[in-house]
């Protein structure tokens, strides 16, 4: 019996950690269905609902994440190597942090409106969340079949630069036509947390990619 536990505790958990993980993958997928819904919304009661609604998934994902770091403490064979695990999780609350920090923004700072380019870059985070969504529920294949990892990691690279322009332009036509200079805060300040999600959810996929390295 004492041989049996044995052989169970040295065995990889992988019936912990990917169910886990796929729920921080379904937190950031509504939570990014919620921000585009946010970014539609003019009557600021409702917004200010949705944004309540985004920062449940943030606590949801937190004590997911939290739970995940449990186990990597408790368990001596992880499937992949813990450190990766570890970093992986740090990056995907990030990105979830972050479409909360630009919802929060909205709701504090009050634009007047909110620009179809704004509409357009949460748009893009909802991509970028169901690509990473996709990924985590084939993390346990990477050793047989990579393919639609990596080619949802390079999706995430093409979203990030789409982000890029996006914001850019964004914030081009921002300086040129709009007058009030608080204004021009506010909107450059909530456009550029919006673009910051794109670029955490980019290196979600090099934190993937480094797996794929390592167990492909």
């Amino acid at each position: 019996m004492a041989i049996n536990s044995l052989f169970s505790f040295l065995k990889p958990k992988e019936n912990k950690f990917f169910p886990l993980i796929i729920e921080v993958g379904s937190c950031l997928h509504t939570a990014a269905l919620l921000l585009v819904e946010f970014s539609q919304t003019t009557d600021k009661k409702k917004a200010k609902e949705i944004f309540l609604k985004i920062k449940e998934q943030e606590v949801k994902c937190d004590g997911f994440t939290n739970n995940i770091f449990e186990e990597l403490n408790d368990t001596f064979i992880t499937p992949f190597d813990r450190e990766d695990i570890h970093t992986l999780c740090e990056r995907l609350d990030d990105v979830l942090d972050y479409i909360n920090s630009s919802a929060k923004r909205v709701v504090l700072f009050q634009p007047k409106n909110i620009p179809e380019k704004m509409i357009e870059m949460c748009k893009i985070i909802l991509s970028c969340c169901e690509s990473i969504d996709i990924i985590l529920h084939e993390l346990k294949n990477i050793p047989r079949r990579p393919y639609l990892v990596l080619e949802h990691c390079s999706k995430l690279h093409d979203l990030e630069n789409k982000g890029d322009d996006v914001y850019e332009h964004y914030v081009t036509d921002l300086f040129q036509n709009e007058t009030d200079a608080i204004e021009i805060i506010k909107l450059k300040e909530i456009m550029q947390c919006l673009e910051n999600t794109t670029d955490i959810a980019n290196i979600v996929s090099k934190s993937v990619k480094k797996i794929v390295v390592k167990y492909a």
